[in-house]
């Protein structure tokens, strides 16, 4: 087989699967029920952020929070503060990818 094949979790129960984190890119899938996210932080790579389902509530930097539906993708420069949230009834899913792989990004100097 030449290929490679990655699984994921199909349930609503909290997950952060690092599915591929290899040179050339990361790629994340997240999901978080009501009241969950992740850890406020800074943005580490380019950062695509495709909503699956549910809304995404989400603050960068000083501006206010907004909220982003299933359908939506959204690029997150290099090094912003993230708050990710899911403050809906509805199960939130994403996919995450980082390119370049942060490893790889270029460092300020």
């Amino acid at each position: 087989m030449l290929e490679t094949i990655y699984k994921y979790s199909t349930s609503d129960d909290k997950a952060v699967e690092k599915l591929i984190m290899d040179d050339n890119v990361n790629y994340i899938h997240m999901v978080f029920n009501k009241g969950e996210g992740m850890p406020e932080h800074f943005s580490n790579s380019n950062v695509y952020m495709n909503v699956i389902r549910g809304r995404l509530s989400l603050q960068l930097d000083d501006q206010e929070n907004h909220e982003y539906e299933k359908g939506t993708l959204l690029q997150i420069p290099y090094n912003l503060k993230m708050n990710v949230r899911n403050f809906h009834d509805e199960t939130l899913e994403l996919i995450v990818v980082k390119a370049p792989a942060p490893q790889n990004y270029p460092k300020e100097e």
